[in-house]
């Protein structure tokens, strides 16, 4: 059984301004039928964080940090739906109670509601952008629409320009899909040809099983049931995909061109910390809190039966350094199957997001992850030019030499 100290790792709670609600209704979404889990709420304040709370998230989030560096991540549904009043309430009790001390902003947003005083606003505060982009508009448009049926993607370029005029830091989210994962090169070229260097790839995986409630989406808990959604991603997909866009990056983008995944494989390779939670070899240490002070395991498990507690009657470290979150993030490796247990590449993946763990083994064991077989073969065809950034690591080389071994060694 494996256990890791409460405190070894910083607190770390993302934060829903406004719950579910959003501009857009992508397709794949799992966080629009959050809504169900507070529909009996007053309408009057429905899903809007109010500024006491604000407040008294800031303050105790600060105060139970116990490194030096703060950062606050603001997620949706649509940040961008609260406006930027709000944010600059945000920085300045942040700068009421951090006393002195380094606090860095990230704000997730599918792009749409983007203008000119937006962009100065992260400009001039040096906030990180995240944009949500599922390619070219091909493939971003088969799933990301408005509530009106309507395609988003020439709002999200143009909120992309904006931020490049403005300078401002900026990243991509791509949710990788049954459309756009037999076109990965296609995918690829085009964050390259928008000139943006550090993509994460977020494969979909989601199962329909209905709710008394009106949620529709199976509970990582509710291990049996359930049908694949349509824009699921399958194993053989996933692991084509990764190889594919793997060889030409690891060809010539080595350096220049930033993905997460490839990343935290290399990260995983020498033992360091993957810098991403799917691949770490605990969880748990990520929470979530909702418009009205609700904190949930996680930000995939925002599901009933997750819920820590509300921060209006319990801290933030009573919720997430209690038992209750603990269990669920060593449970990530303590209940892994035989099978993964067993796998040369264990230590490469950790058996992924347990929210992904619905299959069983080819033994009848359950537990397996859904993507196993397309995780397995990504790390069986990366494994000797991870093995080779390895050795440049280790003797203080960069890692971006492969570009020349390859070449060398006409691999």
């Amino acid at each position: 059984m494996t256990t890791f100290a409460p405190f070894a790792k910083p607190l770390y709670v993302m934060l829903k301004p406004v719950s579910s609600i959003c501009n857009l209704a992508c397709e794949y979404c799992y966080y629009l039928e959050k809504n169900n889990l507070y529909k009996t709420n007053n309408v009057a304040d429905k899903f809007i964080m109010s500024d006491e709370l604000l407040e008294r998230f800031i303050e105790q989030y600060i105060n139970s940090q116990t490194q030096a560096q703060i950062l606050f991540t603001w997620h949706g549904g649509e940040t961008l739906m609260r406006p930027l009043s709000f944010y600059k309430r945000a920085l300045e009790l942040q700068k009421k109670y951090g006393r002195g001390r380094q606090i860095d902003n990230c704000i997730q947003t599918n792009g749409t509601l983007l203008n000119d005083e937006w962009c100065k606003f992260f400009k001039e505060n040096n906030w990180l952008v995240g944009v949500s982009i599922d390619g070219p508009q091909e493939f971003h448009d088969e799933y990301r629409k408005n509530k009106q049926g309507l395609p988003s993607f020439n709002k999200v370029m143009k909120g992309i320009n904006l931020l490049n005029k403005y300078e401002v830091e900026w990243n991509a989210m791509a949710v990788v899909n049954d459309f756009n994962a037999d076109y990965p090169l296609d995918f690829y070229h085009f964050f390259k040809e928008i000139n943006c260097h550090y993509i994460q790839f977020a494969p979909i995986v989601e199962r329909i099983l209905p709710h008394d409630d009106g949620r529709y989406l199976a509970s990582p808990m509710e291990r049996e049931g359930g049908k694949l959604a349509d824009f699921s991603i399958t194993p053989e997909q996933w692991g084509n995909f990764l190889c594919t866009i793997f060889d030409e990056w690891v060809k010539q983008d080595v350096g220049n061109y930033y993905i997460q995944i490839f990343d935290s494989t290399l990260a995983n390779w020498v033992g360091e910390q993957p810098g991403v939670c799917t691949m770490a070899k605990n969880c748990g240490h990520a929470g979530v809190m909702e418009y009205n002070g609700d904190v949930y395991a996680c930000d995939h498990f925002v599901f009933p039966e997750y819920k820590l507690g509300n921060i209006y009657s319990k801290t933030l470290v009573e919720m997430m350094y209690g038992e209750k979150q603990q269990s669920f993030g060593a449970a990530k490796q303590n209940t892994l199957p035989a099978q993964c247990r067993e796998c040369e590449y264990l230590f490469a993946c950790n058996g992924e997001c347990p929210k992904n763990r619905f299959v069983k083994t080819a033994t009848g064991e359950p537990g397996l992850n859904y993507l196993c077989k397309g995780f397995y073969q990504f790390f069986s065809h990366v494994a000797p030019y991870m093995d080779f950034m390895k050795s440049e690591l280790m003797n203080q080389r960069p890692p971006a030499n492969v570009m020349q071994w390859i070449k060398s060694e006409n691999l």
